[in-house]
């Protein structure tokens, strides 16, 4: 701690627990110990430490657990903005993804999804349905429509691997996509799935990628928890 600087010493604590917590020196399910404790080893207030753990506990990488102490959840998860699987982000970055498949049907296509897959209305798509998990907790509501036929994935695929993974082994060639990130208020429903109250914050994703051919093999809809899941960007200045 650096009581010199003119940043408080609650937020130099909570920003250097945050980054063990992101680099794996605090792995999911870590004990901090209790205030008292933290306090005397840290040579600070009691009231500091607080301030410090109540604003990693409202980012969710923290939470009380009575009778347990401060425990840490897990890190956030910081995804970069470019062609990959939600799944295989996950797993190369250590966040042992789970998925639950939800629905899986063939149902004809509304104008929305019509257009955007370059499809007559009415055409048969696939509908998928899938909540995606790191470490146990949900993460994300994803919502899926491909070309009827383009792949015959069971449920246990589905379940153990990425999408794109699945796409790729078909035979398809991925090559770009077309997204557009937002954000809105839980509906009760979806609150209830990803285990936020209703009206919580969720950031939106809508996407439709093509193939090497230019022909539209997905569009997605995905709802990604806002505690838990940031885009990443890289900006770069024109000359």
């Amino acid at each position: 701690m650096d009581r010199r600087s003119p940043v408080p010493l609650y937020f130099q604590l909570a920003r250097q627990l945050e980054a063990a917590i992101e680099d794996g020196a605090l792995p999911p399910g870590s004990l901090l110990g209790n205030e008292i404790d933290l306090a005397t080893r840290l040579g600070l207030s009691r009231p500091t430490v607080r301030q410090a753990i109540r604003s990693l506990v409202d980012k969710g990488l923290l939470v009380r657990r009575r009778g347990v102490g401060t425990q840490v959840v897990h890190s956030r998860v910081r995804r970069p903005l470019e062609l990959s699987s939600l799944h295989d982000d996950l797993e190369t970055s250590g966040q042992r993804p789970a998925t639950r498949l939800l629905v899986d049907r063939l149902e004809p296509a509304d104008a929305e999804v019509a257009a955007a897959l370059g499809l007559p209305e009415g055409s048969e798509v696939r509908y998928l349905e899938r909540l995606r998990s790191a470490h146990g907790e949900p993460l994300a509501y994803l919502r899926n429509h491909l070309p009827a036929g383009l792949l015959d994935a069971d449920s246990g695929r589905l379940e153990a691997t990425g999408l794109y993974r699945l796409l790729r082994a078909a035979g398809t060639i991925l090559h770009s996509a077309r997204q557009t990130v937002g954000a809105r208020a839980a509906a009760p429903a979806e609150a209830a799935a990803l285990g936020e109250p209703a009206g919580a914050p969720l950031l939106t994703m809508e996407r439709t990628t093509f193939d090497a051919r230019g022909r539209a093999v997905e569009h997605a809809s995905h709802l990604y928890r806002a505690s838990r899941y940031s885009f990443e960007f890289q900006l770069l200045a024109r000359g």
